[in-house]
């Protein structure tokens, strides 16, 4: 039998003992905050939480699918405070309020002066049959992901299992839920009772750019039904021995889902989303007042009915009404410190600004949303062919922002909820992507305006942060030291831009150089750091990082050092230790589009091309059925492509003679020419063959930007090379060279470096200025930014390159011609490695198939192309591909030649 101990120790009668019960982000920020705020120590904290981890990160619990990545919330060294005490694996079952003490399962009891109702909340299971079948999971805690995810690893090793999973719930967990499955490589469904995804966040005209963003991804939607029941396998009839025994040992036992209009879903996984119950069983058995829709009962003080006792978190029913987001737990728990430590802190009008958290889809909504107040005007934009719903709530004389709705592109978010309750400081066009979005200067906004939502950090207190100033003894002058002392943007980080221009904005005020530093690992800049790495010839991302950086890297840092690392040495790209670093495009070699599938783009080197390549590029389109376009750059582009189709496609063109366009790296894109002497009667050079010649000798070289060359045979620029990051016109006597013209955001012509050049000179020229602007130019700053930012500009850029007031033209031009002659297609050398080929699987056990060419669909017209309902509804079910039309109907079906 187990004895009973009191862990509260009374020997220091001056430390009131708080115990808070539950270990989830809640309970993380009160610790957190009671240390930062308890300067007398006068409360000692112990966190009682049945779960085996500290406190994480639940907004990005969707990143738990790779179990690599950390969601330990703040600092860890907090729980080794000796006034901080962390219980895990520990539910506590009983509280006693008149004695002040509470029991845990495993029979310890604990003391307390003051107790923390943090419990948190459960994942609603609807009361559908079949919901305890193996294989049906909740999307809540870590242990959820994990437990699904060992089920989708135990189905991926059974040949039987189709693949196909069911999510119910088109809220913010759900659609979260359904991203991890599909990238899973899952055929998803996703049920949801409303017309369109995230209707409690979402209004009609966003909600239903959402579904066709999610189908685009190739997720399936059944709007506007519910789920009936959930089917078990060979559930008709009692199971045999062996039948019985295979059910037990399978990692799932899920055959299908009956949705509530007769019609039934195959799957081997179902996943519910569907919402969130309060955790307040211990309180309803202990006497404490209870909402009217569950949680515990608490004022704006987050006091509960009984004395000494407070509720923060989704348990708290604030005057009623309980709260399922990070940001009004953080406020309830500050609250709480608050007042313990003697102040009058209330709960006030909370944040409900949510964003969604699945890769490749921006949404946001903030504020007034729906435009619940009366006497307000929208502002908006919509334009379904890209993609984008934006609007935006404003008072009737449309000067305050009360609330707004970002779909398919939320980039002012952080701004824009800035900036909630106030008059904007300009134009709220000007916010929207039709206002091109140029912003007014929001480097110095407000002090009382709230720039971290999530732990409510004002924009005042960021300033004195930085200028260390108030509580901050030392200046903060980078972000990672910001979010250190502040603790903003620390959580859903989407307030991470807007704490950047106030850092900057403050930092040019105070007359401090603006940090240049790559991101909080290195203290660099890109070129700095492309110096060192070229200087001690290191040749991996752990190398270079143990030499000048600290910490593990990040999304900013890793794909940088990989293009620096590739413009050194090229290496194929996805070798051991780089292909980790690399953005998701260069990992597939393919530019993923909306829809997840990958464009196809053979390089065409100055436009020629003979007949018979062409003849390949349209029998690949057809064979595949892939939409095709001629593409910005002037280039045959193959859209629709899947991730295990690439490699197939690739074949054939590698064996018609055709390399990769690079159409997804930062590197050459294309030349482009006219068609010179040798057709043109104005033409004064083959402008045809010299764009071949430039385009085969740089193609594949990685720089900081993606950058494109142009070849005109005379002055008339047909080829529009002084549009172009390198620009090249015939003359009578050579050639002029052009450089930092482009075409993008701010167009730009070009500027002329040398003039009238023979062919030998014009390609040492390039290269030295190729070379030149892959050392020194910063991370994504394309060529005429780059000009730009030089001390001098293009005079200096004339200096080094032309007359070489550097000394290092015969350095650059050397490192140039090593790169031509150790460069190798990267298709061309995945298609020889079976490793290299491996990861072009939709699954880990996807059979090999001899040429999975897919037949066309029978039953619709040959002469039209598909359309992309057509193309994105394809199913793969076996050797089998059925097809589907925009409403679901089946249109024909197929099988792999």
């Amino acid at each position: 039998m187990t004895t009973d101990t009191l862990a509260h120790s009374t020997n220091e009668p001056a430390v009131e003992h708080v115990v808070v019960v539950g270990g989830g982000p809640a309970a993380h920020r009160f610790t957190e905050t009671m240390r930062r705020r308890d300067t007398e120590d006068r409360f000692k904290v112990t966190v009682i939480s049945e779960e085996a981890l500290a406190p994480y990160d639940r907004v990005n619990l969707a990143k738990r699918w790779d179990r690599s990545y950390d969601l330990t919330l703040g600092d860890p060294t907090l729980w080794e405070d000796e006034h901080v005490g962390l219980v895990l694996g520990d539910r506590v079952n009983s509280i006693d309020t008149e004695l002040r003490q509470v029991r845990t399962r495993s029979g310890t009891i604990y003391g307390y002066d003051h107790l923390v109702m943090a419990t948190g909340s459960n994942a609603f299971t609807p009361p559908i049959s079949g919901w305890d079948t193996k294989g049906v999971f909740v999307y809540r805690t870590v242990d959820d992901v994990d437990q699904m995810a060992d089920c989708v690893q135990g189905m991926q090793s059974d040949e039987n299992r189709t693949g196909s999973a069911v999510v119910l719930g088109g809220g913010l967990l759900g659609l979260e839920a359904a991203g991890g499955l599909a990238a899973e490589g899952y055929d998803v469904h996703l049920v949801e009772l409303a017309d369109w995804l995230m209707p409690a966040q979402l209004d009609e005209g966003g909600g239903r750019l959402l579904n066709r963003l999610i189908e685009q991804r190739g997720i399936t939607l059944h709007m506007g039904v519910s789920l009936d029941s959930i089917e078990k396998r060979i559930s008709s009839r009692k199971p045999s021995a062996s039948e019985a025994d295979a059910l037990a040992s399978a990692a799932s036992n899920v055959r299908a889902v009956r949705l509530s209009d007769g019609s039934e879903i195959p799957a081997d996984l179902v996943c519910l989303a569907v919402g969130i119950r309060p955790r307040d069983e211990l309180a309803k058995v202990g006497g404490f007042e209870i909402g009217p829709r569950g949680g515990i009962m608490v004022g704006q003080d987050c006091a509960t009915s009984i004395d000494r006792v407070w509720a923060i978190g989704e348990v708290a029913a604030v005057e009623g009404r309980c709260y399922g987001l990070v940001a009004p737990a953080n406020t309830m728990a500050e609250v709480v410190v608050d007042r313990l430590l003697g102040g009058k802190a209330v709960f006030g009008e909370p944040d409900s600004s949510t964003k969604l958290k699945l890769s490749g889809i921006d949404v946001a909504s903030f504020g007034d949303a729906k435009s619940a107040q009366k006497n307000t005007l929208d502002v908006v934009f919509a334009d379904p062919t890209q993609g984008i719903y934006q609007k935006l709530i404003l008072s009737s004389d449309v000067r305050v922002l009360l609330g707004g709705i970002l779909v398919g592109n939320a980039e002012n978010y952080s701004t824009l909820r800035a900036y909630i309750g106030r008059e904007l400081p300009g134009d709220p066009s000007a916010y929207l992507a039709a206002g091109g979005g140029e912003l007014p200067d929001t480097g110095d906004i407000p002090d009382e305006v709230v720039v971290c939502s999530c732990n409510n950090v004002t924009s005042g207190t960021i300033k004195c942060a930085v200028n260390g100033e108030g509580d901050f003894e030392t200046p903060a002058r980078d972000i990672a030291t910001l979010k250190a002392c502040t603790n903003a943007g620390t959580q859903c980080g989407s307030c991470v831009p807007l704490m950047q221009k106030i850092l900057a904005a403050q930092l040019a005020k105070a007359g401090i150089a603006v940090s240049t530093a790559l991101c909080e690992h290195f203290d660099y800049s890109r070129s700095e750091l492309y110096a060192k790495i070229r200087e001690n010839d290191l040749s991996t991302f752990d190398e270079v990082i143990a030499e000048y950086g600290t910490g593990h890297g990040c999304d900013v840092c890793k794909p940088t050092v990989a293009s620096i690392l590739a413009s050194q040495r090229d290496r194929y790209i996805l070798d051991r230790g780089l292909g980790e670093l690399q953005d998701t495009n260069d990992r597939f070699i393919g530019n993923m589009q909306k829809d997840g599938t990958y464009s196809v783009v053979p390089r065409v080197p100055g436009g020629e091309i003979t007949p018979e390549r062409l003849r390949v590029i349209a029998e690949v389109a057809a064979d595949f059925n892939l939409y095709t376009k001629i593409t910005g750059a002037q280039r045959i582009g193959l859209f629709g492509a899947r991730l295990e189709q690439l490699p197939h496609i690739w074949q054939r063109l590698v064996d018609a003679g055709m390399e990769s366009g690079q159409a997804y790296g930062k590197s050459l894109r294309t030349v482009k020419s006219c068609v010179g002497s040798t057709w043109c009667r104005f033409g004064q050079q083959d402008s045809v063959s010299m764009a071949i010649l430039l385009e085969e000798r740089y193609k594949g070289l990685r720089s900081p930007h993606k950058f494109k060359l142009g070849v005109s045979g005379c002055a008339r620029e047909c080829a529009e090379a002084r549009g172009k990051d390198i620009g090249v016109i015939a003359t009578d006597k050579g050639w002029n060279l052009y450089v930092g013209g482009n075409g993008g955001f701010s167009p730009r012509h070009a500027e002329l470096l040398a003039s009238d050049v023979d062919d030998d000179t014009l390609v040492s020229l390039v290269d030295r200025f190729l070379g030149y602007y892959i050392r020194s130019a910063e991370k994504l700053q394309r060529t005429a930014a780059w000009i730009d930012s030089m001390d001098g500009g293009i005079d200096h850029v004339h200096a080094v390159v032309v007359e070489d007031s550097l000394g290092i033209a015969d350095e650059l031009e050397k490192e140039m011609q090593e790169f031509v002659d150790g460069h190798e297609d990267e298709w061309v050398a995945t298609l020889k490695d079976p490793q290299k080929l491996a990861r072009f699987r939709s699954f880990i056990n996807a059979p090999e198939a001899a040429d999975p060419l897919f037949a066309r669909v029978p039953e619709r017209d040959q002469n039209r192309p598909a359309t992309l309902e057509e193309r994105e509804s394809v199913l793969i079910s076996g050797p089998e591909i059925a097809f589907r039309g925009p409403r679901g109907e089946a249109i024909g079906s197929g099988r792999t030649v």
